[in-house]
């Protein structure tokens, strides 16, 4: 029974993880939703009650997808692959998906049905190749007068008093895809995807899964225990398509650096971004961002060094924490912790997860909470829309932004019926306190001020349940947000 057990154990976890793309990646919350329920955070557990080394760079090479990919994607709508007799092996797989949605939102005004995505995922390798692209086409009814983008990124707005097709509505596309030549320590990539840097799941500071996807150049370098991450990304200015601000250039570069040991794992992460100057040589991951800024004008460069660490414990738990410098006039002023001119963050969290059988079925069980500070002007700079950490409006790291104090507390269980069904159970907590001084906003240009953190700010509480069940086919999805905010979203996605 034991060894039935462990067996059972082993299937559902590659069939959990490994998904159906060449990378295990950042979560999709806002949009491109599949059949994976919460996969990044099932990664984390994965990495609380497994044995071997941890690392916490994402997106990363499922290093199994070339060799189960007949297993996981032959039942495909369309499956090409070499014969036995070609000198290049090759497998492509290509798969239509629909959803659809309804979204209610307090904090967006407005309540969006029917909402419908529908478009093809392909995926595959060729030799020592492999891609995925998942492309869709959203449109969506609003009952505002004035749609907001639900996922925060461009959309547009189809009016019938101008004559754009009888009805209103809203249309928009959104894709993410990798393409990356393997070798046996080096992984070279484009992608359009979101990085997410370090052990936190909620509350990760220098770079973030809950940040909006852009386009990306990667260099993966692994040397055993030690892993070298080197990444350039082209962000927007602006979230407004038409603003004149995206007509100037935010680029960043960034490297992470991880030793992973036995049950620890210790990380240091370091950014740069540049407003209308372009770098490559900050692309080579020797090159130290943070002795290099001072080699170009401050006025258009901003950066950031993040260390933080894993502890693994008994294969039950673990703990994690991490620490953001944007800026300081010296140590000692960042231990009086008075001005603007000393930027700081740092998270502290911890994750409890157990597997268990129950009637020869895998049940995972788990908590995770974080506590995340953010200090005033934290990801700002010098002038409004330049080298902000943002992309389209939103922060590259902690999805709170400055001037917060965030906690966050989930417990989550996943039932697997079979190989490829499972029921999900979620609760996640949240307690905010948001600032509202100068230096809240990510778009506040920066001045050294005396510092008020979240003074006078609210308490905002919120609580979301959520239920899903996942097939080989399909999968459904309940989410309920209450307390302050109040939302839900519905939604069922079919997959070939």
């Amino acid at each position: 029974m034991k060894a039935f057990f462990a067996s059972l154990i082993l299937a559902t976890i590659v069939f959990a993880e490994t998904g159906r793309s060449p990378v295990i990646s950042s979560e999709r919350t806002r949009n491109l939703r599949g059949l994976d329920y919460a996969p990044m955070l099932f990664e984390y557990h994965r990495q609380t009650v497994d044995d071997g080394r941890h690392f916490f760079i994402y997106p990363r090479r499922d290093t199994t997808f070339q060799k189960d990919f007949y297993k996981n994607h032959g039942n495909a709508m369309a499956f090409f692959e070499s014969d036995s007799a070609s000198s290049h092996k090759f497998a492509i797989a290509v798969s239509p998906i629909l959803g659809i949605d309804y979204k209610s939102s307090s904090a967006l005004g407005d309540t969006i049905w029917p909402a419908i995505d529908g478009g093809l995922f392909i995926r595959g390798f060729a030799d020592s190749l492999d891609f995925d692209l998942d492309a869709r086409i959203y449109s969506e009814g609003h009952a505002a007068k004035k749609p907001k983008s639900y996922d925060h990124e461009v959309f547009d707005v189809q009016s019938k008093d101008r004559g754009d097709g009888g009805i209103d509505y809203v249309s928009f596309a959104r894709y993410r895809a990798h393409l990356a030549l393997n070798y046996a320590w080096a992984r070279l990539q484009l992608a359009r995807d979101v990085l997410h840097w370090g052990p936190g799941y909620y509350n990760n500071l220098s770079l973030n899964q809950f940040a909006l996807p852009y386009n990306m150049l990667s260099l993966d370098l692994t040397f055993g225990p030690l892993r070298i991450y080197s990444v350039y990304a082209d962000l927007r200015v602006n979230s407004w398509s038409y603003s004149k601000d995206n007509l100037n250039d935010r680029n960043l570069y960034a490297h992470r650096y991880e030793l992973a040991l036995k049950n620890v794992t210790f990380g240091i992460s370091e950014l740069q971004i540049l407003y209308n100057e372009n770098k490559p040589w900050l692309f080579v991951p020797v090159a130290p961002l943070f002795i290099e800024k001072g080699n170009y004008s401050e006025r258009v460069n901003n950066g950031a060094l993040a260390v933080d660490f894993n502890v693994q414990l008994f294969k039950l738990a673990r703990v994690y924490g991490e620490f953001f410098l944007d800026d300081m006039e010296s140590p000692y002023a960042v231990y009086q912790n008075r001005y603007s001119n000393n930027r700081w963050a740092a998270m502290l969290g911890f994750q409890v997860a157990h597997d268990m059988e129950v009637n020869g079925k895998l049940l995972q069980l788990g908590t995770i909470a974080e506590i995340a500070r953010v200090e005033p002007y934290t990801y700002c700079h010098y002038d409004t829309a330049q080298a902000q950490m943002a992309h389209l409006g939103l922060p590259l790291g902690n999805p709170n932004g400055p001037n917060s104090l965030a906690i966050d507390w989930t417990l989550y269980s996943r039932l697997f019926w079979n190989h490829s069904a499972s029921i999900f159970f979620g609760l996640h907590n949240k307690w905010l306190w948001k600032g509202i001084d100068r230096g809240s906003d990510i778009n506040d240009p920066y001045k050294t001020v005396r510092k008020k953190f979240t003074d006078k700010a609210p308490l905002q509480y919120t609580i979301a349940p959520s239920v899903n069940y996942s097939g080989y086919h399909a999968s459904y999805e309940l989410e309920l947000i209450l307390g302050e905010i109040k939302a839900i979203f519905v939604r069922t996605t079919l997959f070939w």
